[in-house]
């Protein structure tokens, strides 16, 4: 039986590899508005770091789930599944087509597959974390991680204490690990029939020239007045998710005098190497997904898009 559900497409790919660009395209050609998949964007304020789409185009093609959440705030992957999935029905029933481009890829799987049934949040049992993360590092309670769930370890860097203090919140509360949980079927199935579409340079020197290309401007563009500002209000400080995204993080360093200029700038641009390293290997996760490079297959990207269209 064919599938009869509307349309849409998920363009994916690293950081700095030009999903902005190719997505306002194909919005403009198909009739189609933006939905970002993106953890850092639905940020207030953080507009030069992220590289979150300006006035002028947001003026060509119309993007959803920006600007979501002050920096204090949280938001998390249930939030943007539930969001997004509202912002793709309401363009769908204005008869366009929803175009989800990004490159978090807990956002995508909670919207494309569903986020396995897990207990909520315990407020006590997180405060515990925390204070054993003050009297004995982080690096001691990824430790732990490691030895009671190394799949989840493996996929949380030690320098992330959100997750590892979901991770081991969930292996405490429960007696089960947290990649146990992920792996237990949600038993989802999206509304949507959903093309995805991974972009990336075939040779990791050209998206490593993007990237420091593209921090460079940022640089130009004023990215340490807008961390200073952030730095001033002071329901912000340096350990919330927002201010550790990339670049973020190290420019909040960099601010406290960590760092001189030049360290800044490499240390910024070799995390943002490492990021795009994780995105590559979770989209290499995505079986169902074709890759193309953009510079050297965009007619066959092009193509496989219009197939599916029409």
């Amino acid at each position: 039986m064919r599938d009869q559900r509307p349309l849409a497409v998920a363009l994916m790919g690293p950081t700095a590899s030009g999903k902005t660009a190719l997505a306002v395209e194909w919005a403009q050609h198909w009739g189609g508005e933006i939905v970002s998949v993106d953890s850092a964007l639905v940020y207030r304020r953080m507009n030069i770091g992220t590289a979150k789409p300006d006035a002028a185009t947001l003026a060509q093609a119309r993007h959803h789930l920006l600007d979501l959440r002050e920096p204090q705030q949280t938001y998390s992957a249930a939030d943007f599944a539930r969001d997004a999935l509202a912002a793709m029905q309401d363009i769908q029933q204005r008869g366009r087509l929803p175009i989800l481009a990004g490159g978090t890829g807990l956002y995508f799987q909670a919207l494309l597959e569903g986020l396995s049934p897990m207990p909520e949040a315990d407020p006590a049992l997180r405060a515990q974390l925390q204070a054993e993360a003050g009297q004995y590092g982080w690096a001691s309670l990824h430790g732990e991680l490691a030895r009671v769930d190394p799949l989840a370890a493996a996929r949380i860097h030690a320098t992330d204490p959100q997750r590892i203090v979901r991770a081991l919140e969930v292996w405490r509360l429960t007696g089960r690990r947290l990649s146990d949980w992920q792996a237990q079927p949600s038993g989802h199935r999206l509304p949507f029939r959903v093309l995805k579409l991974v972009i990336a340079p075939q040779h990791r020197a050209v998206l490593h020239a993007r990237i420091a290309q593209r921090f460079d401007a940022m640089l130009a563009a004023g990215f340490l007045d807008e961390v200073r500002a952030l730095r001033a209000d002071p329901l912000l400080h340096a350990e919330l998710p927002s201010m550790r995204a990339v670049g973020y993080r190290q420019a909040w360093a960099h601010l406290e005098g960590d760092t001189d200029a030049v360290q800044f700038r490499e240390q910024a641009i070799a995390a943002t190497r490492q990021l795009a390293k994780r995105q590559l290997t979770w989209l290499r996760g995505e079986l169902d997904a074709c890759w193309f490079d953009p510079e050297q297959q965009l007619l066959a990207l092009n193509g496989a898009l219009s197939r599916f269209l029409q």
